[in-house]
């Protein structure tokens, strides 16, 4: 009979000892948790709702150093036995598109389910303990709480991040990896949202509108999505933003010149864009520049395009030149943002950078440096994009941790 512990209880800590608890039913495990309860982030997730999977799960929605980690743990942990760990706690599924949810769409039921399986395998959990560090105690380990002192023979850091607003999520893993011989990937704020340098969309702030938003890190496109840009005072927002967002932190990390670029007609190529506008031109030519776009885009965002384009919002539509038709085609398909920074770690749903993934077996999840000790969930340099990838690579990562710190 072995002692399993296992630092963090967000939800990759609590998959790991159910799972360790499985597999090894005499094995003592037991969890040390920063906060008052277990799983407190995953009451936000998914606006409440907990975006468990996707049915599309594939290493090539894991971004960085973590793309080959991830894969080697989803070979090993696949979708079926991903939602096989949620019907097992007694979560029914369903499904909206190809993003997975428990079927009350309740985080709350998530974790508690979780909770009541931990309990029924009698997983000790202390709650409210701020461990201080962990170091080798001849062939286990000494984890050091506040004036506690507690053993293992197996350590398990589930941490998580400095992501959320969530207290206790500050970072603390990192320093006792570090401790223990790891190094770090930058860790920086990822899906979250982007500050503009003096943004020119500001008086449209609230507009939800279609378009195609491309990182472009020293002029070279990185990443692009297409969906919902949500455009706020002081920048930009919305899944296509936050889908992006990792490389902009990380662009911003390494002093480079990053800029967005917004496609507001990401359907028409901008020869059809170009051809569009004339036409209109020629069709509504007694209406003004500003009405002769209404229909196609959002009211409060057709002035800041004139702007842009430098055209006067009362101009009539027939007065305008080849030349600024071909000005506004360009902003519309082609509009450069200033990034001059991104909102904090408190406002990002995950971060980017950890533990540095060469230095864990893709395997076992095992340390390469520390025998006996395993790394799992957002504290590991891994990271996905929205839609239930983050959430599934907790789960796998605790789960094979847990299995084999368990002894399989």
């Amino acid at each position: 009979m072995g002692k399993i512990a296992i630092i963090g209880g967000g939800i990759s800590g609590m998959a790991a000892a159910i799972t360790a608890a499985r597999t090894d039913s005499s094995a003592e495990v037991f969890i040390l948790e920063h906060n008052e309860i277990l799983g407190k982030k995953i009451l936000s997730t998914g606006n409440g709702r907990c975006n468990l999977t996707n049915m599309q799960l594939s290493a090539d929605y894991y971004r960085g150093g973590g793309a080959q980690l991830a894969e080697a743990v989803l070979r090993q942990f696949s979708l079926e036995q991903t939602l096989e760990f949620f019907h097992s706690l007694g979560l029914l599924t369903r499904s909206r598109g190809d993003y997975v949810y428990p079927r009350s769409e309740q985080a709350a039921d998530v974790r508690e389910s979780l909770q009541m399986e931990l309990e029924r395998l009698q997983v000790s959990c202390h709650l409210e303990e701020h461990v201080r560090s962990v170091r080798r105690d001849g062939r286990g380990f000494a984890i050091e709480s506040g004036d506690k002192l507690y053993r293992a023979d197996k350590v398990i850091l589930a941490c998580g991040s400095r992501a959320s607003q969530i207290a206790g999520s500050d970072g603390s893993g990192y320093a006792l990896a570090q401790g223990l011989g790891h190094t770090l990937e930058p860790v920086v704020p990822a899906l979250v949202q982007l500050k503009v340098r003096a943004n020119p969309f500001a008086k449209a702030s609230g507009v939800r509108t279609e378009a195609r938003i491309a990182a472009r890190i020293d002029g070279r496109e990185r990443a692009a999505d297409t969906g919902e840009l949500q455009i706020t005072s002081y920048g930009i927002s919305g899944i296509p933003v936050f889908q992006i967002s990792r490389f902009i932190s990380r662009g911003l990390y390494d002093r480079r010149n990053v800029q967005v670029e917004a496609d507001f007609l990401p359907d028409v190529s901008y020869q059809n864009a170009e051809s569009l506008l004339a036409r209109r031109a020629e069709q509504f030519k007694e209406r003004s520049a500003e009405g002769y776009l209404r229909g196609i885009f959002n009211r409060k965002l057709i002035p800041r395009l004139l702007d842009l384009a430098h055209i006067k919002a009362k101009m009539p539509a027939g007065n305008l030149t080849p030349a600024q038709i071909k000005s506004l085609a360009a902003v519309c398909k082609h509009t450069l943002l200033d990034i001059e920074a991104t909102n904090g770690f408190e406002q990002a749903q995950i971060c980017a950078g950890g533990v540095k993934t060469s230095e864990i077996s893709p395997d076992t999840m095992e340390s390469l440096y520390v025998p006996g000790l395993y790394l799992a969930g957002e504290m590991v340099d891994v990271d996905g994009i929205c839609g239930g990838y983050n959430i599934t690579w907790a789960v796998a990562s605790g789960h094979i941790a847990g299995c084999h710190a368990a002894g399989r």
